[in-house]
């Protein structure tokens, strides 16, 4: 069983900066992908961002240029670089772990831009 923790998340004022983190314990088998997911209030979950295991990433076309996603797979983490926020990208965002064909969710964390 995998269990991924995010952290990082808060207030922020528009134009501002946040980083996430999704730490991803419980397996001694390694991760292969891990990717970021959030959902706003009334909204789907939509995809962030994605971190292959060899550090391929990729990103929707609306978030490219502003958000950076990296990882440390010594530490099973994975890390969202989030700049020049927008009200827009307030949500709650998850973290998704795949191991061995199995995914896993974190329990969120929430995102706040405003002033």
């Amino acid at each position: 069983q995998v269990h991924p923790v995010e952290s990082g998340g808060g207030l922020v004022q528009p134009g501002g900066s946040l980083r996430l983190s999704c730490a991803a314990s419980g397996s001694s088998l390694s991760i292969d992908n891990m990717a970021w997911f959030r959902q706003a209030p009334g909204k789907q979950r939509e995809f962030v961002a994605v971190i292959t295991s060899g550090g391929s990433t990729n990103y929707p076309n609306s978030l490219k240029g502003r958000f950076t996603i990296s990882r440390d797979n010594a530490k099973n983490t994975v890390y969202l670089q989030m700049n020049s926020l927008k009200p827009e990208d307030t949500a709650v965002y998850y973290c998704r772990a795949v191991v061995a064909g199995m995914i896993y969710w974190g329990q969120g964390t929430q995102v706040t831009v405003s002033s």
